[in-house]
């Protein structure tokens, strides 16, 4: 199964469009894009990764639990989950309270990356 993948470059400009003026900008110093983006390469190379659902979910997390950025991580996971699934063919329409609070779940990580895809894949019905 092929998919669109997101770079860090692509990752930086969707977490700058997600900040409101005031907000702290750019990267957190003791966190990594690129580990965080690590998780997503593992998972497709050990074939762990069943569906776009699956991708979206393993974004989401890898972000909202990174905290690779100074402000804007929970917003930046959504927006990242929910480009991934848009430029990977799925688009979904939200309820804005229930996304924020499964991201705040995900983020406290009372849920992990399983319950967000099949989240989403129950969306998609």
């Amino acid at each position: 199964m092929s998919f669109t993948l997101l770079n860090e470059g692509i990752v930086d400009k969707i977490h700058d469009a997600a900040l409101n003026p005031g907000e702290l900008t750019g990267r957190a110093h003791d966190k990594s894009l690129a580990g965080a983006r690590t998780r997503v390469d593992n998972r497709l190379i050990y074939g762990m990764i069943d569906d776009v659902y699956n991708l979206a979910a393993v974004y989401a997390t890898a972000i909202a639990t990174g905290h690779c950025y100074n402000d804007g991580n929970k917003r930046t996971a959504f927006d990242c989950m929910n480009f991934c699934l848009d430029i990977n063919g799925v688009r979904l329409e939200w309820d804005a309270e229930k996304a924020g609070n499964m991201i705040i779940r995900l983020a406290q990580r009372l849920i992990d990356e399983e319950d967000m895809a099949d989240w989403l894949r129950a969306l998609s019905r």
